[in-house]
This record gives C-alpha cells, structure tokens and sequence, in this order.
C-alpha cells in the first residue's frame, strides 16, 4: 500500500462506541503512515464513498440483530453504487452474551447490502475467541466474521489487541488486493 493512499472510514454510532473503535483504527494506520479520514454516516452524502480506493465501514448491532438507524436509512443507497476496483473492510459492534443469536448481525446486513457492487472484501476475522450463538455476520460453519468483530460490552479489554491486529491483517491483505 503507498504511503500517499488515503483510507475512507465510515462508521454509524449511537453511543459513540463505534466512532472510538474507528480512532483507534485510524491510529494504528498512522502507526503504519497510513492516512484515514473519518466519517459519521449520518453526516455523509453516499457517494463520499466512490472517492476512495480502500473504505473501511463500521457498524454496531442493536439488541435482537437490529441496524443502526443511519445505515439503514442509506441501505438501499449502498446497494446501488457501483464500487468496481475498491476494497472493503468491515468492522462490527454487539454484545455476545446479551444478544448472542444476533451477534454483530449488522457486519451481515451491510455485507449483503454491498455483496453485488463489485467491491472485493478484505478483514475476515477468526470467529476463535468468542462465545455466540448465532450471527449473520459469521460464514455458515461459524469460522469467519465477515469482518472484525467488538465486543465493548463483555470482552472491551481484547478491543485494543484486536484493532492492531486486524489493522496489520489489512495493510497485509490491502497491498495484495492492490498488486
């Protein structure tokens, strides 16, 4: 990855959670002198996404596998983009143990809303670790989220160690998706 690309970040949050996990991603790329600008959905007009080459898209899961209100209010906006020739992580908030058959969901919703634009999706991460029952954000064999999985609620003392690892997963796998 070049050390002028500048990353897109877009989160959605209610209790600011999700935004926090976005600075702290966003510090470890500029560990790594990379650049990220972020966005509060809510603030953002959808095709602020079509300027980036590399988007990174955060999203807490409410109670039983609800959507934060202002991704689902841009749903449908999404689907239609045409994102051809761009990288997408996803990163995800829920609580395994409050809700665990809903467990980040929404990282699920927003990879369906995205699966038919043409970007190619980096940042699966290991399902090894937590402790759910059911998610919509996790493959059929319950392996891999489709992108990082928070906890802040049970597990807030593993959000630093998995936001480094995860950001040194996708400079790894962002450099080779780029070549």
């Amino acid at each position: 990855m070049s050390t002028t690309s500048t990353i897109g970040l877009f989160y959605g949050t209610d209790t600011s959670n999700t935004e926090m996990v976005g600075q702290k991603i966003q510090q470890q790329f500029s560990e790594l002198d990379q650049l990220v600008e972020l966005h509060d959905i809510k603030d953002s007009d959808i095709n602020t996404l079509l300027d980036y080459d590399f988007l990174i898209l955060g999203i807490p899961t409410w109670d039983f596998g609800g959507i934060q209100s202002d991704w689902e209010d841009v749903g449908d906006a999404l689907s239609e983009l045409d994102l051809s020739g761009k990288v997408i992580a996803l990163y995800g908030l829920g609580d395994q143990f409050g809700y665990g058959d809903y467990f980040v969901d929404a990282i699920g919703w927003l990879h369906e809303k995205l699966a038919n634009t043409g970007a190619t999706f980096i940042g699966q991460w290991s399902t090894e670790g937590y402790d759910f029952e059911a998610s919509r954000g996790a493959n059929a064999d319950k392996t891999e989220f489709v992108g990082l999985a928070i906890d802040e609620d049970q597990q807030f003392d593993l959000t630093d160690q998995r936001v480094e690892q995860w950001v040194i997963q996708l400079y790894a796998e962002q450099a080779l998706a780029a070549a």
